[in-house]
């Protein structure tokens, strides 16, 4: 095998351990930069339904309560878990892969009743009180999303409605029945805020830049090897060359040879100017024997 053939396979060998390391961590950076994009959008998505909910329990169901319709009539419009809901619900039309749910093991509303992984969570929170949130991802029907959630307590206001039927307002009662959605407890952990944001777009991102990124660094390392491979022939290869054909001709007797160029005073030029200097000696050592020999 050739010098240059070596150099080449060690240029390769080097090059692709290297671009292997890139490759391992640019991937694992790229994943987590898109996890912490998608967290981030979750994060958002729960402070906009909390303002939502703030804002209709310090807004809108003041002015609610005090209309008669209010006395009559269920207005579900009252209740800041359903202001967030609905919120949320309009902006699926035109983002079906996000969610928003306000879970529950025992609603008033059976449609707010938690799934079973829903219920995992809220257990999660119960045997785990001093957690204010959970990250995680799961398979959805839409694809692999990321969920961000968090425990919802019975606070005191929410124990007018949920801890005794016999307390609870009438037009709840008759909008919702009896059955569902009390006995709830101070400061218990009734359900769960859970926010889904799809992970389709963000990981397609990461993996089309991993490509890309992988891509360049190859074409990189190509042009590089390249680039040193010309360098190697015209400073290292081709001087070396010469000095090989002149050692193949004086051995066979040309010793009328010309010296050859030395430029520079690098290790090459201190390898030809030797080889002339040999020459040199050798083509005095040839012409005293001949002149002995006559």
């Amino acid at each position: 095998m050739k010098l240059l053939a070596k150099f080449n396979l060690l240029l390769i060998v080097v090059f692709g351990i290297g671009l292997a390391l890139i490759a391992w961590n640019s991937r694992d950076f790229l994943m987590q930069n898109a996890q912490q994009q998608v967290t981030r959008q979750a994060e958002l998505m729960a402070a906009g339904a909390k303002a939502s909910r703030d804002y209709t329990e310090q807004e809108i169901s003041p002015i609610l309560e005090k209309t008669p319709e209010h006395h009559n009539t269920f207005l579900p419009q009252t209740i800041p878990f359903y202001a967030a809901t609905v919120q949320f619900n309009r902006l699926r039309a035109q983002f079906p892969d996000y969610s928003y749910r306000e879970a529950t093991l025992n609603p008033t509303n059976l449609e707010d009743r938690a799934t079973d992984w829903e219920a995992d969570l809220i257990r999660y929170f119960r045997d785990h009180p001093s957690e204010q949130s959970r990250i995680g991802r799961r398979l959805s029907a839409t694809g692999e999303s990321l969920y961000l959630a968090r425990p919802i307590v019975a606070e005191p206001d929410c124990l007018i409605c949920h801890s005794n039927p016999q307390i609870a307002p009438p037009a709840m009662i008759h909008h919702y029945g009896r059955q569902h959605g009390f006995g709830w407890q101070p400061n218990e952990i009734i359900g769960a805020q859970i926010v889904s944001v799809p992970m389709s777009v963000p990981l397609a991102l990461a993996s089309r830049g991993f490509r890309q990124l992988i891509i360049n660094l190859s074409v990189i390392f190509l042009a590089t090897i390249l680039l040193i491979d010309l360098g190697m022939y015209f400073i290292v290869i081709r001087p070396l060359a010469a000095v090989s054909r002149s050692a193949d001709r004086i051995s066979t007797g040309e010793m009328d040879l010309p010296p050859l160029p030395v430029k520079g005073k690098d290790e090459i030029a201190q390898v030809t100017a030797s080889f002339n200097r040999m020459h040199t000696s050798l083509k005095k050592a040839m012409d005293m024997l001949s002149s002995d020999q006559e």
